[in-house]
């Protein structure tokens, strides 16, 4: 709920509502100022609104009076969303509970229209694979589809990566370069980890929204863009918001269409069929299917928390397809740490950061390539990646002209 106030002790998000079943749940974004449902004050704890509640702000000493009350049957009215129960798929996606299952219907609904979408949640929980699916069941499927990852490079690089660069436009630049917007033209753009973006690249991120244009670094004029942008953070951007982190402009004009995608542990439920598909895309043998969807390995799946999520389980069922065993989720191989990688600290942080990723980048394409026998199309679906940025970081590093 986005309530508009004068003074700035009222939070911009001050709760939030979800219709439910049961009614409409309500949870509080702050702690001061109050929140009253029914008259009752409450803070951080989660309160259920029954039918015929209301909610609102009111007055006493040192707190604000907020636009009231709030009629929670109209909340929910606005808020409830039909699952279709034949919605057990979309895309790449596979589930049959009701909290994937409202996803696919979001995401179908997005998929019909250019607005852009934002999809949160946990690392793991199959953002980018949801924003490939929308991407390819929309009007733009047969256009690129590109990723950024906004996470991955200091801010001077990822505004090139995004906006690209004249020649001359700083120290290295030899030629020009075409960025990510321009490349994605006629099609969408994917920027995971939006909510890593730098401050000083959101407001040129939040015009080429508002305008739909871009300007390459040392260029003195804008250029048009036809672009349908998905955004995906694993941060609660509405808090981020809060703190002064992100902007809240930025933050609305992305938040057009929100999806949020549930974590593993709030849908066990569809863990027999994600095995299933995931190991498929593996290349199982029958005989390695059978042993990896019995009935007591599944459930002893199912019981495990999987704070890594999809992505968690998927590497442990490739582990136990190396291992040709049924590896008990907790498994000590699975807990081991990364060996340290030797760091070269007389290069600037930038510099050392670039040369990381790059070597990072070039040592795992090219082992994901030799491991799939050069099929390029296998190798990007098992690694969970878009084929045609698998194409892009394997010509960068010069392993596929």
């Amino acid at each position: 709920m986005n309530l508009p106030s004068e003074e700035s002790a009222v939070p911009r998000f001050h709760c939030e509502m979800k219709s439910e079943q049961k009614g409409a749940r309500a949870r509080a974004q702050e702690e001061r100022p109050g929140t009253y449902v029914d008259g009752v004050r409450w803070r951080q704890f989660r309160a259920r609104a029954r039918s015929g509640s209301t909610g609102g702000h009111p007055p006493a000493r040192h707190e604000t009076v907020l636009p009231g009350p709030l009629n929670i049957d109209e909340a929910q009215r606005a808020l409830r969303m039909q699952v279709a129960p034949e919605q057990a798929t979309f895309g790449e996606l596979v589930a049959t509970s009701a909290a994937a299952r409202a996803s696919f219907e979001r995401m179908a609904c997005a998929a019909a229209c250019n607005a852009t979408v934002l999809l949160e949640g946990e690392t793991g929980t199959g953002k980018s694979r949801a924003a490939l699916a929308i991407h390819r069941a929309g009007a733009r499927a047969n256009a690129p589809f590109l990723v950024v990852d906004c996470g991955a490079l200091p801010a001077n690089l990822l505004e090139s990566e995004l906006f690209g660069h004249e020649k001359g436009a700083f120290t290295g630049a030899i030629q020009r370069r075409v960025g990510a917007f321009e490349e994605a033209d006629g099609g969408t753009i994917f920027l995971d980890e939006i909510g890593e973006l730098p401050a000083e690249l959101q407001p040129k991120l939040l015009r080429v929204l508002e305008n739909r244009e871009i300007r390459r670094l040392g260029s003195n004029t804008y250029q048009a863009v036809n672009v349908r942008v998905i955004a995906a953070t694993h941060r609660d951007l509405r808090r981020e918001v809060q703190e002064g982190r992100f902007r809240a402009d930025l933050f609305f004009r992305l938040a057009v269409v929100g999806i949020p995608l549930p974590s593993l542990r709030e849908r066990t439920e569809d863990i027999p069929l994600i095995v299933e598909r995931i190991l498929a895309g593996l290349g199982a043998t029958p005989e390695q299917l059978a042993k990896l969807t019995t009935p007591d390995f599944l459930t002893r799946l199912q019981r495990a928390a999987w704070p890594g999520n999809v992505r968690e389980l998927r590497n442990h069922l490739e582990r136990c397809l190396v291992f040709q065993s049924a590896l008990p989720p907790t498994s000590p191989d699975a807990l081991a740490p990364a060996a340290p990688r030797a760091v070269d600290a007389s290069l600037t942080y930038a510099e050392s950061r670039r040369r990381a990723l790059e070597t990072f980048e070039h040592d795992y394409v090219e082992a994901l390539l030799k491991l799939h026998g050069g099929k390029v199309s296998q190798a990007a679906a098992a690694a969970d990646m878009d084929r045609v940025y698998l194409y892009r970081l394997l010509r960068r590093h010069g392993l596929k002209s």
